[in-house]
């Protein structure tokens, strides 16, 4: 399901066309995405949701077209099993998944609310198994004995190896060979604290992919800590990856997990390839769990940021009249409004757009001045010109 995204919307560079580029990518099915904000987002520092705003969340992130809801942890306390047992209920498009430790206790208590499928997480690197007093074989019994018992009771399973990028390659092919042998029907490689360049989660993937053969789907779950989980999420996919792990506005622990609407928009665009998400709803959902998180992103946040599409300079404002001048893509495409804003930076096309939006007459000869007090107040109050203050200046100076 591509998301209706017409190439007369998009205005990038030609050397993104190259062939080099582009014949890596499988175009055969839509790339689909796994949302973990309800879980591993609200690992935010000082965020909490409640169960009526991850309700309202998880509508939204079905609206959005993901194709898997990660509920949460219910053995977390008492509010996260309510959440996920309305989530659970809900009746929701997407796919409800739960989050277990290789632990029986966990997926009991995923049974109960009646979940049919979760992620199975077991860490695999020397230092992580080292910090839980694990050996290898005690990860290999703990993963499996966990993964037969949720098959048991007809649970999908997604083995999720913490700390894969980390791992030693042989041993980490052994606990994929035995998660697949105990009954994991797909798999994830899980750069927990963000250590792997994109070059090498490509190759991660590509390697991974030969291990469990073609019939597995291979997920990759990446964190933000060097800036480039996008970037690694798309050497995913370039490797063979089919489903992308993260979350709303790349909200998570430290620096943050994948943005899946950055993971989208960048595939769509940049690399023609299908994703199963619709766009046009990423700035809604992204209001939503702000509110619910008590923050905001940054302004100039790709995708969902509030200034993308607004424009200061004079000298871009000079082409508002042609976006691919001075935007990548429509704002159609993400459902934004396109304005034009008044301040210090401002030009002489500026003040005639803004006068034309409001309906304002404002003479030819009498634009120099006003718009030298726009500039003026911009720089004296530190902010911009709302429109009153405008309209003001222009009766003024009129």
């Amino acid at each position: 399901m591509n998301t209706g995204v017409s190439p007369d919307q998009i205005w990038i560079s030609d050397l993104n066309k190259d062939e080099e580029i582009q014949s890596p990518f499988d175009r055969t099915t839509p790339v689909r995405f796994y949302d973990t904000t309800l879980r591993d987002g609200e690992q935010t520092v000082g965020v909490v949701f409640t169960p009526d705003e991850k309700v309202e969340i998880a509508r939204k992130l079905s609206d959005l077209k993901v194709g898997r809801i990660e509920a949460g942890f219910p053995r977390v306390s008492e509010a996260d099993t309510e959440a996920v047992k309305r989530i659970a209920e809900a009746g929701l498009e997407s796919e409800i998944y739960g989050f277990s430790r290789a632990v029986i206790q966990d997926l009991d208590a995923l049974i109960e609310l009646g979940l049919k499928g979760t992620v199975i997480e077991i860490s695999t690197s020397e230092i992580k198994m080292k910090a839980y007093g694990f050996t290898r074989e005690k990860v290999i019994q703990r993963a499996t004995d966990a993964i037969k018992h949720a098959r048991a009771h007809d649970m999908k399973v997604i083995f999720f190896p913490v700390d894969s990028t980390r791992s030693d390659l042989a041993f980490l092919r052994d606990v994929y060979a035995a998660a697949i042998d105990a009954g994991a029907e797909e798999v994830a490689i899980v750069d927990t604290i963000g250590a792997c360049s994109p070059e090498a989660v490509e190759t991660l993937v590509r390697v991974v992919r030969s291990w469990v053969g073609p019939d597995i789907p291979v997920h990759f779950h990446g964190h933000d800590d060097f800036g480039l989980a996008t970037a690694s999420a798309i050497a995913a996919v370039r490797g063979g990856a089919r489903w992308i792990q993260g979350t709303i506005n790349g909200m998570g622990e430290r620096a943050g997990n994948a943005d899946i609407v950055e993971v989208a928009l960048a595939l769509q665009c940049l690399y023609d390839v299908p994703v199963e998400l619709d766009l046009k709803k990423a700035r809604e959902v992204s209001q939503v769990v702000q509110k619910a998180g008590g923050y905001r992103v940054d302004s100039w946040k790709p995708v969902v940021g509030e200034n993308l599409f607004v424009r200061e300079s004079g000298a871009v404002a000079s082409q508002f009249h042609i976006p691919e001048a001075i935007e990548p893509y429509s704002s159609e495409l993400v459902s934004a409004e396109r304005k034009i804003v008044l301040g210090k930076k401002s030009g002489v096309a500026s003040v005639q757009l803004k006068a034309k939006e409001l309906g304002l007459d404002v003479p030819e000869d009498k634009i120099a001045s006003i718009l030298a007090e726009v500039k003026s107040q911009g720089t004296q109050k530190g902010r911009l010109i709302t429109d009153d203050e405008f309209r003001k200046i222009v009766q003024e100076l009129s």
